[in-house]
């Protein structure tokens, strides 16, 4: 039997329709004291003088670590810098999973790539680190870093399936969609050629609902963690990634009544979320994924500041920087805020998808979305950021996360904020790093006062090994090229050995 073609739908109808809650969509900001700047949040002649931040002092930057802590940190950074290692060690894990068995090998993995990478394996186990990380002036961004262990078959059939409309399932429609973003069963497993990213593949309407109640206990303990806390979202895990492969407002012409109730509850899902990070003070950060899902996520990214963002930056858009058209892409989404008068909220990241971005355009026959070179990138990220700073020292309720593991980003980011006066105490500029990785930038910049975040995974031993791989994959492309932070390891080795403070307690 056909499908009925469902009415021409409009996504400002499918909006206002999607809220399931009556919570309030924005969070009533408590006054300012006296003689504040509106936004600013203390007064000028309060604040206190900002302390310089030194990333080479590293009796400061370990001071948080204890000494067994810096060798597994180096043993870890030392193997994902082996070639020769990361090729087989998806190989190398199986073996060593057979020989030990279960129980040994999941202490093996805690006491090294594991217990580097990830916080533990559930809310309250990871409670300690979060709290550890607090006293020393940086945040959590808690992240379940768990993945469906499908075949690289199974994600592919997975994939197709749920990327292509019913109508196009069924031959009685074909895809009008651009090139770019159709479907393609050579990139039909999402997860291959992707470092830091985690994936999610559609399985049902009962599995996006379970996705957003993870994402809801993680705004919970957000919430509960800091007065200013952050939670991360993937719109991949809200509904059929067909709502979100390609430019949003033609698909939505072509849904059958199914695909619109799907898409409805999608939307319904995003709705639950932004009330719930309203309710608990917690920002909300939308992670930007492969560009063919891109202006959809970006579209319905827009839709939910203009909803949400109404006091205070409360949903943060991701702007990839290694994508060609990051800086219009920043540029406009600032105008649209300043001229519709809401609050602009932005992660500005590198990216994560380069290998894959660049295989499947040259494959389907598109131009590569991808800067030519790293350094291409890092001058599109500086003047994304840049522009960015100079609209939040004209406008108080812009703010800006800087999700960085870059020295000479995280430099300059300093010295513009200096040279604009942004202060660390107006909170609107955060930094951003991954658990594990670049303590030398975070522990310095939550010690000197500015507002820094370790992204925190977590999740069982065996569900997070996907993630282990390629924080393992990540590193290695990372830390080969610069060894600046295992030459600061040694550093602090050497100083606790030479002055007697090798059981250094933090304190």
């Amino acid at each position: 039997m056909g499908l009925r073609r469902a009415p021409r739908v409009q996504l400002s109808a499918l909006c206002r329709r999607a809220p399931l809650s009556t919570a309030p969509a924005a969070r009533e900001q408590p006054a300012a004291g006296p003689g504040a700047e509106p936004g600013r949040g203390p007064a000028e002649t309060a604040r206190p003088p900002v302390p310089a931040v030194d990333f080479g002092n590293t009796q400061e930057a370990y001071r948080s670590r204890r000494s067994w802590e810096l060798v597994r940190s180096l043993l870890v950074l030392r193997l994902c810098a082996s070639p020769a290692l990361l090729a087989r060690h998806e190989q190398l894990l199986h073996l060593a999973r057979r020989l030990l068995g279960q129980r040994l090998f999941n202490t093996l993995m805690k006491m090294t790539f594991y217990g580097q990478f990830v916080a533990g394996e559930d809310q309250e186990s990871i409670r300690p680190l979060i709290q550890h990380n607090r006293a020393f002036g940086v945040g959590s961004i808690l992240d379940y870093g768990v993945e469906e262990d499908l075949t690289p078959e199974e994600a592919e059939r997975t994939e197709m399936e749920s990327c292509s409309s019913a109508l196009e399932r069924d031959g009685h429609g074909v895809s009008k969609r651009e090139k770019q973003f159709q479907a393609h069963r050579a990139f039909g497993d999402r997860r291959d050629g992707v470092t830091s990213a985690r994936t999610y593949f559609y399985a049902s309407e009962a599995k996006c609902d379970s996705h957003m109640e993870t994402f809801l206990h993680c705004i919970e303990a957000s919430g509960g963690a800091s007065e200013d806390g952050f939670s991360a979202i993937k719109l991949t895990a809200l509904g059929r990634p067909q709502f979100l492969t390609g430019r949003l407002e033609p698909l939505l012409s072509r849904f059958t009544e199914e695909e619109e109730r799907q898409m409805t509850r999608m939307l319904q899902r995003m709705d639950v979320l932004a009330k719930k990070a309203s309710q608990a003070g917690v920002r909300l950060m939308v992670d930007a994924e492969q560009t063919y899902f891109q202006p959809a996520i970006s579209r319905l990214t827009l839709e939910m500041q203009r909803r949400f963002n109404v006091e205070r930056p409360l949903i943060f858009n991701t702007f990839q920087c290694y994508l060609r058209d990051a800086y219009d892409n920043v540029t406009l989404d600032v105008e649209l805020a300043r001229r519709e008068g809401w609050c602009f909220g932005a992660k500005l990241v590198r990216g994560a998808y380069m290998t894959q971005e660049r295989a499947r355009a040259l494959e389907v026959g598109y131009e590569d979305p991808i800067n030519p070179t790293y350094e291409a990138t890092s001058i599109v990220y500086h003047r994304c950021l840049d522009y960015v700073l100079e609209e939040l020292k004209h406008n108080a309720r812009a703010a800006v996360m800087v999700a960085s593991h870059n020295e000479d980003t995280v430099r300059f980011t300093l010295r513009r904020m200096e040279e604009l006066g942004l202060h660390p105490a107006d909170r609107q500029v955060y930094f951003g790093q991954l658990l594990g990785m670049c303590d030398q930038i975070s522990f310095p910049l939550g010690q000197a006062g500015f507002p820094v975040y370790k992204y925190v995974p977590y999740g069982p031993v065996m569900e997070v090994l996907p993630y282990l791989s390629r924080r393992a994959l990540e590193n290695s492309g990372v830390m080969k090229g610069a060894q600046r932070e295992r030459q600061l390891l040694w550093q602090e080795l050497k100083r606790r050995l030479c002055t007697g403070s090798l059981f250094h307690q933090p304190a």
